[in-house]
């Protein structure tokens, strides 16, 4: 037996392929479609039993954070409440609104300048799928192009999890047992234990059976220091902490060592964005904003029950940190509604720090401690 994502490339199997796309229904070349301020539109309206092979997306606005504004939604055999639900640029790998280009297997942000977004990512159905696309922005979308590929098939085995996505946010604040005192690397003095989850940013929480296969992970680092001491949890079926699969640190989760600042793009984990890479300002640390990514698409974490999968913000929750994530993963239905999704104004990405604010903060230091020949490593 053979595995991997070529392996049953040969095997013929009695289903009928089916596009749904933007194309121009006239004939003419006008193959895409517009988004007026507050709507939805559905991309496409499924009937039967089939799975999503493929997607392709490029959008055209004029609002700047049109990624962070329009609102992707998935649902799937009739269920009332989307099974997907996340900001289309998040979803597909693209932080803060942004555009860089971006490589994995089942997600990618390609040319030009990360302009047409992809998923690989197969999504059955028993009874009916629906895609739509909110506009919450400041702009109408002026041209969506889209296409969604399908397999048309009688059914779909009993076996087959429903594809689920879910955006979440926070900016994280330090909830140590040290106060509210930034103590990464023990800068400030011995570091505090963390012997529970509780205050972790929160990856996943399911209900049902099902197996997670990924997240995108956006960092936003208002200091220079290094953001990625949490450990990640997963706490499998109710289990209480440690759980069944515990870390070690947010470069050991995402495949990487030894507190890394540089571009890498693996097919299942990478850094696709590095602060001070793709912007005109120099890197300064780890400081600003970093996109890595992990998908366990050879190792999925398997529940029956649950799922609670989160991360520290900086060892023992020590951090200050913008953070977003897409979490990505399968299940039986029915599953629950997520919360609510934060609002547009919630969805505004904060700003970089700049090596004109770090100047300020060390002129208001100098201050404080009197002036003079003060070089900047003075307790």
């Amino acid at each position: 037996m053979t595995s991997g994502p070529l392996a049953n490339i040969a095997t013929l199997i009695d289903s009928k392929s089916k596009r749904y796309s933007s194309y121009d229904p006239t004939g003419g070349n006008r193959d895409c479609i517009q988004i007026p301020i507050g709507e939805t539109v559905t991309l496409a309206d499924i009937p039967g039993a089939g799975i999503i092979k493929h997607i392709w997306v490029t959008i055209s606005s004029k609002d700047p954070h049109h990624r962070r504004n329009l609102v992707l939604r998935m649902f799937w055999d009739g269920q009332d409440h989307p099974s997907v639900e996340s900001p289309i640029g998040d979803f597909f790998g693209q932080g803060w609104g942004l555009k860089y280009n971006f490589i994995s297997l089942p997600l990618a942000a390609a040319p030009k300048d990360g302009n047409a977004l992809v998923c690989y990512f197969p999504m059955p159905y028993g009874d009916g799928a629906k895609v739509t696309l909110e506009n919450q922005g400041t702009e109408e979308v002026e041209a969506l192009y889209f296409y969604i590929d399908t397999e048309v098939h009688e059914s779909i085995p009993e076996n087959q999890g429903r594809f689920h996505a879910w955006y979440n946010q926070e900016l994280t604040q330090p909830e140590s047992e040290t106060g509210d005192e930034e103590n990464e690397w023990e800068l400030l003095g011995p570091f505090a234990k963390n012997p529970s989850a509780t205050n972790n940013y929160l990856f996943c929480q399911a209900e049902g059976k099902g197996h997670f296969v990924g997240v995108n992970y956006y960092v936003n680092c208002p200091s220079p220091i290094w953001y990625g001491e949490g450990d990640d949890m997963f706490l499998i079926d109710g289990e209480p902490w440690p759980g069944s699969a515990h870390g070690t640190g947010t470069e050991d989760y995402f495949n990487q060592s030894w507190c890394p600042a540089e571009l890498y793009q693996h097919p299942y984990f990478g850094t696709a964005r590095v602060p001070g890479l793709q912007n005109d300002s120099p890197s300064c640390g780890w400081l600003g904003r970093t996109h890595l990514y992990r998908f366990h698409l050879e190792d999925p974490i398997r529940f029956s029950k649950s799922l609670f999968a989160s991360i520290e913000h900086g060892h023992a929750n020590c951090l200050t940190l913008e953070l977003a994530s897409v979490a990505y993963w399968y299940q039986r239905l029915p599953s629950p509604e997520f919360p609510l999704l934060a609002s547009p104004a919630e969805r505004l990405p904060r700003p970089e720090i700049s090596v004109v604010d770090l100047h300020r903060q060390r002129n208001a230091w100098r201050k404080s401690k009197g002036g003079g020949k003060l070089w900047g490593n003075e307790l």
